[in-house]
């Protein structure tokens, strides 16, 4: 599922790319991506509105409307937001059409159809998703002190890769950047969260803040499992810089010691060093 840093880049190049932009039509195939009202309803809301600004919500993304609405998009495991103009051939899995009157389109692709696109006003959004409003910090678009970081590691006690993706807490972690975080940090995926000294903590925050930056710079990560692309097509390159995720027996690029072990977490893997993660 794209985490964060892959949700931060479509949300940067739809700001470029759709704000100011006036929707002409809105095609809908099938059932599974907009689920939450009729299709006719969704149209409707959709046609004839201008995109003035694009917002994200953890893993979600918010499209304002010149309506005082939301389309709100959950790209879930697979979904992709693409670029395309309307003589291009439609890919397979397209569910959405957005066509913009200057001739541009936006198109929804899911293969599994987890994600999905629903029209709502800002006042009903936390009730069409409760999980909205029960977000934590978003460490890029509203990041807060260490100081209060350190207070939320010493009440939750708990294992500090659940810590960090537990959405109540931080907005938009996940799997991947969980593992490459603690390794930046030097810091194993089971240790107590209130076990952390004050440098601990510190050389944490640090690595959640720099890490997430670091992966938007290189447009997130694209794994072989996955089918995260940009607006454009164009996968992520931020892969090729992770230093534990995926790369177990490879040695580790800190200590030259050992090699990245893999471990089962709360039922996904794990990534990290004996040696350097203490």
């Amino acid at each position: 599922m794209p985490e964060l840093p892959e949700v931060e880049t479509i949300r940067r190049e739809l700001e470029r790319e759709a704000v100011g932009k006036r929707i002409k039509a809105v095609e809908v195939h099938g059932t599974r991506t907009v689920r939450r009202q009729t299709k006719k309803a969704f149209i409707s809301k959709l046609v004839g509105t201008k995109i003035t600004g694009v917002a994200r919500r953890g893993k979600y993304l918010e499209l304002k409307l010149d309506s005082g609405d939301v389309l709100l998009v959950h790209l879930r495991m697979s979904g992709q937001l693409r670029r395309a103009t309307p003589k291009e051939p439609v890919a397979k899995h397209t569910h959405v059409i957005i066509t913009f009157t200057q001739r541009g389109q936006l198109r929804f692709i899911d293969p599994r159809t987890f994600g999905e696109m629903f029209v709502s006003s800002p006042d009903e959004l936390t009730a069409e998703v409760p999980e909205l409003a029960e977000l934590g910090f978003d460490p890029v678009e509203d990041p807060i002190s260490w100081t209060t970081f350190g207070q939320q590691l010493m009440n939750k006690k708990m294992k500090l890769k659940a810590f960090l993706t537990d959405q109540t807490i931080i907005a938009g972690l996940g799997n991947i950047y969980a593992d490459e975080i603690l390794f930046a940090a030097g810091l194993r995926y089971d240790r107590q969260s209130d076990s952390l000294s004050t440098q601990e903590i510190r050389r944490l925050y640090r690595a959640v803040v720099e890490t997430l930056h670091e992966a938007i710079k290189y447009g997130g990560s694209t794994l072989d499992d996955e089918q995260y692309v940009d607006l454009n097509g164009k996968p992520g390159e931020y892969q090729e810089h992770h230093k534990v995720y995926n790369r177990e027996k490879q040695p580790c690029y800190r200590c030259r010691r050992a090699t990245i072990s893999k471990a089962k977490f709360g039922g996904r893997s794990t990534y990290f060093c004996e040696v350097c993660q203490v």
